[in-house]
């Protein structure tokens, strides 16, 4: 399943020439990330409260065509990869407007326990497990 999320390039977010700063793309991924979760009605505080962690262990992004300060920005989200502990997320950035891509890129996560130890999910939590696998990429 793929998830958009939208965003619009604030003031704030750009550098001296008006672009989007390389550095809130990541940010931009977390969005999307929380909203992915949301669609399937899970929230990172109810993770939370339930014991667990979704740490991020790597992230890469390759950057396409530069976005500018108010640009309307969709960021596509989904699973890429899943095996019941590490998850990674897929994440492709496209100009609302004429639907160029800006930037694509992966976070990889591990679940965890409060006291950060990598945990199964599909032992300690089997319904957010199901929907992860179901939601798969491919």
């Amino acid at each position: 399943m793929i998830r958009e999320s939208k965003i619009r390039a604030r003031y704030s977010e750009t550098d001296q020439m008006g672009i989007v700063h390389h550095s809130e793309y990541v940010k931009w991924f977390e969005v999307a990330r929380t909203d992915f979760l949301r669609d399937f009605n899970y929230s990172f505080v109810e993770i939370e409260d339930k014991g667990f962690y979704l740490p991020v262990i790597g992230v890469d992004v390759h950057y396409k065509s530069p976005a500018k300060y108010d640009d309307e920005i969709i960021i596509q989200t989904s699973i890429s990869q899943y095996n019941g502990v590490r998850i990674k997320f897929h994440y492709i950035a496209l100009h609302a407007e004429d639907k160029r891509v800006i930037v694509e890129g992966h976070t990889e996560h591990c679940w965890t326990s409060k006291s950060m130890h990598p945990v199964k999910l599909k032992k300690l939590w089997p319904e957010l497990d199901k929907i992860l696998v179901d939601n798969m990429e491919g």
